[in-house]
């Protein structure tokens, strides 16, 4: 029985395209069909159909193909997961061409140095966006949810209520929203009279 090459390829977000992970899969002998993709999932997602796919499709002699070791994990403890379990089903792993062998003392430490980083790109990623979304608020650009009533129409609804005609489910249906959302609104209108 021949060994056989299985490529996985991932991307965080439905913006992003795959044609790049998958030139390079091709490029290193993987067959097209033998691609598995997951589209739109991050890495920390350890809930990846097209990663369970292609973990499935592999048997003992054959190689997982990923591009880079960032496309299967974002995380130290992901990494060592997939690459333990890897190697106790005797399947080879290799990133963007170039063979892990966990037996290895040198690929052991030159995986755990990779896992390091891409477990560390997603932490600097993460506080960035932490950092831009605080600027963002601080200059008045990120506000939150828009309300789901105008102002006219909450100032309404505190009317309709206080006049004792209509129940709460009376004014989430008259408005179309939630009964929740009613309560919100009538929650805000006394916080501020109290103000």
């Amino acid at each position: 029985m021949t060994a056989t090459l299985i490529g996985y390829a991932r991307c965080s977000t439905d913006e992003q395209d795959l044609t790049a992970q998958r030139q390079i899969l091709l490029g290193l002998g993987v067959a097209d069909e033998r691609i598995y993709l997951d589209h739109g999932l991050t890495g920390t997602n350890r809930a990846r159909p097209g990663l369970d796919q292609a973990l499935a499709a592999v048997r003992a002699g054959d190689t997982l193909v990923v591009p880079k070791l960032d496309r299967l994990a974002r995380s130290v403890p992901d990494a060592r997961d997939i690459g333990d379990s890897l190697a106790n089903r005797g399947i080879k792993l290799s990133l963007g061409g170039t063979l892990y062998d966990p037996t290895d003392p040198m690929g052991k430490m030159f995986f755990n140095i990779l896992a390091t980083f891409a477990e560390f790109e997603v932490d600097l990623l993460r506080m960035r966006t932490r950092e831009g979304m605080a600027v963002a608020r601080a200059k008045g650009k990120l506000k939150g949810k828009k309300p789901k009533l105008t102002a006219r129409q909450q100032g309404e609804l505190c009317r309709m209520h206080a006049s004792g005609d209509y129940t709460i489910a009376d004014l989430a249906e008259l408005f179309t929203v939630s009964r929740p959302t009613v309560y919100r609104v009538l929650d805000r209108a006394k916080a501020q009279q109290s103000a």
